[in-house]
């Protein structure tokens, strides 16, 4: 940073106050700093020792203060506010508690650094830092663990007690270990103790936890700012009972009937809640009633150790100003009825104390002007000279006119760009220029008079200190380009089948391969010949069970269809099952040829081959404002090497709405037109239309492309010389509805079609875009997921790409569940609007949508409320969706509809009525339809509390719940979202057939059936193995107490196909629930014993009472001389029996009786041969022994 802090040293200014703050002239004034001048000037006094705090007036400001201040400090950290308004509600999501946590832990384990934070965080009231300090957790190998304890002290932490630990904040027990998802960590931490000692603590990755890598001491951070006890809770209750009854008297006395019943159920519902479920959301706002410590953010550092350093203070003052009036007014009116209690009142400091705890600190006032409010007293006043850089707008020639001149006048000028590439051309760019300059990655040079240095670094803006004769001019002052957001890479979500039994539960649909649909009813141990097992209980329509051996799980899926209808369930040993099996096999065969078939065709025929990236495509790409994902990085290179082949494009792109695909179609027509080829742009709606015109219209701006427009929004004249342009060639890209398919359109030389959400078009439609493709170039967007198993299936039939990694660089949402409250949806509504945003209000029921119209008109009377759902007719919804999007309407009731592919950055909050009748997908891509800006955004899923359905609700809204973290929630609200997918890209009738197997059997049938028409020599006829031999196998509910978890480890157990997954297992079993009882070794066993059987063509291993038995699968011929050599070599042991089901029998001795049980191992039994078998080992080792020479005996050795 040398290049940087140097010139600080030649500005008076600077030096003064580097000499006030060593000696203690505090509070200083120091004014003319503007934009990011004020991030570089900060770190430069305040580098030394200590900590520093940075207040600003809101959130906005607060982020853009921590783009630049990254620059000098790349671990500054931000304590955002929380919403004091709506923290009555039942849960929020923990994006920004994350945050302050973070802050906070940093306050206690390090000794200096920067924290940016807002007026309105310093006003409220939080509990004083030591409650934090004695909360910590330590926890270090060889020290010893009270697991009953530990879990009394997680609960009071804030952590939430899981079967399987899966989001920060999450803890779980089980045996002698204890898994913990400490909410500042990156990943998931496991303590095995044993006895009480610890033994090990390793990290572990959530998908699949297994252990990362072996650490010594592990620090447990608090995962709530709420940290109580049992006894101050019951302390807190019995404080708020006294205030409720004062309230409830005086709604008395008033004859508030209405009050004094919402009073009373308040209190009660809070109680039993947490009296009944250890609940306690939602008890934070009752933080005045809690006899524990408690004071203002800015209380939490040390006077002599820190700086305060306040932005602007006249904003800040009127801020915390705002927020006070706002939190008392709509406080005030809860209290009148009886929503809230006098105590609560107490949430927040006044702006005024506020700003006297900031004059008790060593404070720093900046300011542009050189005034400062009269309340506000200093000790020094310093004025500083900067000027900002006026944006050149990629003018070039004058920044290369200022530039020269700065450096014949002695000024050090420092360009900054955000990415090394760019840098460095740019300094071979000025240098070509005429300007002399030179880069370097880093800024460690000190610069002299008149030299111009390019390097990487991101301000916003740029400035010049005259004094020092020091300038730095950033990318932004010569492009205007948008802030370039760094995105953290996240874990995908893989469409996997349902290997996780995670979310099966007793009595949900399954498919049985053989058997078909029935409903699952638990995991039953069963006897069998004094040898216990577990089997998996499936009871059919006929009221018949099937008990599957845990060993043949690897054939049951969960159902999953896309119809909420209820399945009709099959019969047991009916034929029913096998024909709608044969029936689908036939039609996927069917589908399965026709792909086959289209691509073989399309092989065959020669397209276009586009020529390579040329170097305004790279400039093009580069002013793409943000960073790409890994996923639209692959499928841009992906898309653009179809281009570059002979062959004939036809790619398809999926992915969520805003994941960044737009970008790539943009990218994909850049290269077309840089080939003097036409694109065609096909969207399903106008409004879609407009969108995307849009769009290209500003990211195309500054280059020679014409860009058209066809739809109903331009005047037949319009649309008219739009098409003689194109078809003389004068239009590079055109953009239009199914207008575009008309006769009259015709191009002069069409390159690329690029059809959006192409299911949403007719079937007429779809043969004329059919026609359309002939030899062009074709990409597909679509916003449905496709399913990763699907595909899989589809690869080399069907190019895919899959954008499944979110953009990161959204801000968080906030997620409050709450029950319906007209007060909160006033205020929600009338924040929104304040700063200039929009609303959508979710109402799923067109019968009353105008009525819930006029009750939120009758709320917020200055707004301008409209409603749209799916029963208007197009031209109405247009119209009303464009008033919308053009900023007419401010609050859009609006069914469902909504969830489909409109992207408006200026709605940031929704609202959801009645969200526990949602499904988790639907909830999931209505949530996804805010957020899209650089604002926080707010979702308010709002449930109508039904006292009879107290036990239903609350799973509900464990549901949402979990939801608002988006955790394991999303997996389901993906497979929703994937069944449609894959209806879509299969067409209507492949639907039916989806239905009726289910979806993951469909999949797996699809495969095979490309699969053989490919001719994989891989695939032979399937069979199952069956293993049934006298030994105890199963997992003990001591070993593994959950039985998600048990079925999820039998499911495992029973994929085995090879020595290295049943090595793999058992680190799996042992890493993750401790050593392996002798039982389940004898299931892993089995299942290594079943996947070497099933290689060899053994269809099934039998043990009965004078041997085991061994049949082969009817395809396997055996050769007699062979099979002869084998038999010889047993000396009697082994025979062959030919019957109508030909096997080998394995004699046992009969002489050696049974053994007494013990839980070790199993004896067998049997007659003839003296051939003793005494322990399970020798069993398995004997029947390995079989199966090999089996394998030896096929006819060419199969």
């Amino acid at each position: 940073m040398k290049t940087l802090l140097q010139p600080l040293q030649e500005i008076n200014a600077y030096s003064s106050a580097k000499e006030c703050i060593d000696r203690e002239r505090l509070p200083m004034h120091i004014s003319g700093c503007m934009d990011s001048q004020k991030a570089h000037f900060i770190y430069g006094l305040s580098k030394e020792k200590g900590w520093s705090v940075i207040v600003v007036q809101n959130e906005i400001k607060a982020r853009e203060m921590l783009e630049d201040y990254k620059m000098f400090d790349k671990n500054v950290l931000y304590f955002p506010a929380k919403d004091v308004i709506f923290y009555s509600a039942d849960v929020h999501g923990n994006a920004i508690t994350v945050e302050r946590l973070k802050a906070i832990q940093a306050l206690l384990t390090q000794e200096n650094g920067t924290i940016i934070t807002t007026m309105d965080a310093g006003m409220e009231h939080l509990f004083d830092l030591s409650v934090y300090q004695r909360a910590m957790q330590f926890v270090t190998e060889g020290d010893t663990m009270d697991l009953e304890n530990f879990i009394v002290r997680m609960i009071d932490m804030g952590y939430k007690r899981q079967s399987q630990v899966e989001n920060p904040g999450d803890f779980s027990v089980r045996g002698g270990i204890a898994d913990i998802f400490p909410i500042t960590a990156d990943c998931p931490y496991r303590v095995e103790l044993w006895g009480d000692e610890i033994d090990t603590i390793r990290s572990f990755d959530v998908e699949s936890q297994r252990s990362i890598e072996r650490i010594e001491s592990l620090m447990i951070f608090p995962a709530s700012e709420f940290i109580v006890t049992k006894a101050q809770i019951t302390e807190a209750f019995a404080a708020m009972k006294k205030d409720q009854k004062k309230n409830i008297e005086h709604f008395r006395k008033e004859k508030n009937h209405e009050a004094v019943n919402r009073c009373n159920e308040m209190i009660k519902a809070l109680e039993e809640e947490y009296r009944e479920y250890g609940q306690r959301d939602g008890l934070e706002s009752f933080v005045p009633y809690f006899s524990i410590g408690q004071g203002s953010f800015f209380d939490y550092f040390d006077r002599q150790n820190t700086l305060f350093f306040v932005d602007d203070v006249q904003l800040c003052m009127e801020k915390a100003e705002a927020i006070e009036t706002e939190f008392r007014e709509s406080m005030e009116g809860r209290l009148e009825k009886g929503y809230i209690l006098p105590k609560q009142m107490e949430l927040l400091y006044s702006a005024e104390s506020a700003l006297a705890m900031l004059e008790q600190k060593r404070t720093i006032y900046l300011t542009m002007l050189d005034t400062l409010p009269k309340k506000i007293k200093v000790n020094e006043s310093y004025a500083l000279h900067v000027q900002t850089i006026g944006s050149y707008n990629k003018h070039y020639d004058l920044l290369i006119e200022d530039l020269k001149k700065w450096s014949e006048t002695g000024y050090r000028v420092v360009v900054l760009s955000a990415s090394r590439t760019r840098a460095e051309r740019m300094s071979r760019d000025l240098n070509a220029q005429g300007v002399a300059s030179f880069y370097r990655e880093t800024l460690d040079t000190t610069l002299s008079a008149g030299q111009i240095m390019v390097s990487y670094g991101y301000l916003r803006k740029g400035f010049i200190y005259s004094t020092a004769k020091f300038v730095i001019v950033t990318e932004g002052d010569v492009f205007g380009a948008k802030t370039r957001t760094k995105r953290k890479r996240q874990k995908k979500y893989d469409g996997k089948v349902i290997q996780s039994f995670h979310d099966l539960n007793i009595g949900d649909y399954v498919v049985h391969e053989n058997h078909g649909l029935g409903i699952y009813k638990g995991i039953e141990k069963v006897q069998v010949d004094r040898v216990a097992k577990d089997f998996v209980k499936i009871e059919y329509g006929d009221g018949g069970n099937l008990y599957v051996p845990v060993s043949g799980l690897n054939v049951l899926q969960k159902f999953a269809s896309q119809s909420a209808k209820k399945p009709k369930l099959n019969k047991l040993n009916s034929n029913e099952w096998k024909k709608t099996k044969s029936r689908v096999r036939t039609a996927i065969q069917e589908i399965a040829k026709d792909l086959v078939l289209l691509y073989a065709k399309r092989q065959q025929m020669q397209g276009y081959a586009f020529s390579q990236d040329t170097p305004m495509q790279n400039e093009f790409e580069e002013l793409f404002p943000y960073e790409e994902t890994q996923d639209q990085l692959k499928a841009i290179e992906d898309t653009k090497r179809d281009m570059e082949s002979t062959k004939i494009m036809d790619r398809l792109i999926c992915g969520d709405v805003g994941y960044g695909k737009t970008e790539i179609a943009l990218r994909a027509a850049f290269k077309a037109v840089n080939d003097s080829k036409q694109v065609a742009f096909l969207v399903p709606t106008t409004i879609l239309a407009q969108q995307h015109y849009n769009t290209f219209m500003e990211r195309l701006g500054d280059f020679p492309i014409t860009v058209e427009m066809l739809s109903r929004f331009r005047t037949p004249a319009q649309q008219k010389k739009a098409l003689e342009r194109l078809k003389n060639g004068e239009v590079d890209i055109i953009i239009g509805t199914h207008r575009l398919l008309s006769k009259d359109v015709t191009f002069k030389n069409l390159g690329l079609l690029i059809v959006d959400e192409e299911q949403r078009f007719g079937v007429t439609h779809k043969e004329r875009i059919k026609q359309m493709k002939g030899n062009v170039d074709v990409l597909t967007l679509s916003a449905t997921p496709i399913p990763r198993t699907l595909h899989m299936s589809l690869v080399g039939i069907r190019d895919m790409s899959v954008l499944e990694e979110p953009p990161i660089d959204r801000l968080p949402i906030q997620t409050f569940v709450m029950e319906h409250n007209e007060e909160i949806i006033r205020e929600a509504i009338n924040r929104e609007l304040a700063r200039g945003g929009q609303v959508y209000y979710v109402y799923n029921r067109v019968r009353n949508i105008d009525e819930v119209t006029a009750e939120i008109m009758k709320m917020v009377p200055d707004a301008n409320v409209a409603f749209a759902h799916g029963q208007m007719s197009e031209r109405e919804l247009e119209n009303i969706m464009m008033a919308f999007i053009n900023g007419e309407i401010d609050v859009l009731v609006a069914t469902t509809i909504i969830e489909t592919g409109l992207d408006i950055s200026n709605v940031n909050t929704i609202i959801i009525d009645d969200a526990d009748r949602m499904g988790l997908s639907q909830l999931y891509q209505l949530r996804g339809r805010v957020g899209r800006s650089n604002r926080t955004s707010y979702a308010f899923l709002m449930y109508k509390r039904d006292k009879a359905l107290k036990e239903v609700a609350q799973k509900r809204l464990a549901a949402i719940r979990e939801y608002t973290e988006l955790g394991s929630g999303i997996k389901i609200a993906m497979r929703d979202l994937e069944i449609r997918g894959a209806g879509n890209l299969l067409g209507e009738a492949q639907s039916g057939h989806m239905e009726a197997v289910g979806y993951d059997l469909y999949c797996k049938m699809l495969n095979d059936a490309v699969r053989r028409l490919k001719g994989d020599p891989t695939i032979e006829e399937e069979f199952e193995t069956e293993i049934d031999i006298q030994v105890e196998a199963l997992i003990p509910a001591k070993y593994i107490p959950s039985e998600y978890q048990k079925l999820d480890m039998y499911k495992k157990i029973a994929e085995i196909q090879n020595e290295e997954d049943y090595r793999d297992m058992q680190e799996e079993l042992i890493d993750r629930f401790g050593d392996i009882p002798k039982v389940t070794q004898n299931l892993l066993y089995i299942a290594r014993i079943k996947a070497k059987a099933h290689q060899t063509g053994i269809e099934q291993i039998i043990q009965k009472p004078n041997g085991i038995r061994f049949f082969l699968h009817e395809s396997r011929v055996v050769d007699g001389q062979k099979a002869a050599k084998m038999l010889k070599s047993y000396k009697e042991k082994l025979r062959y029996m030919p019957s109508e089901k030909p096997y080998f029998i394995y004699l046992i001795d009969q002489n050696q009786k049974k053994m007494p049980q013990t839980t070790r191992y199993t004896p067998g039994v049997a007659k003839v041969q003296k051939v003793k078998v005494n322990t399970t080992q020798e069993l398995f080792d004997m029947i390995e022994k079989v199966i090999e020479d089996i394998g030896g005996i096929y006819e060419k050795n199969e």
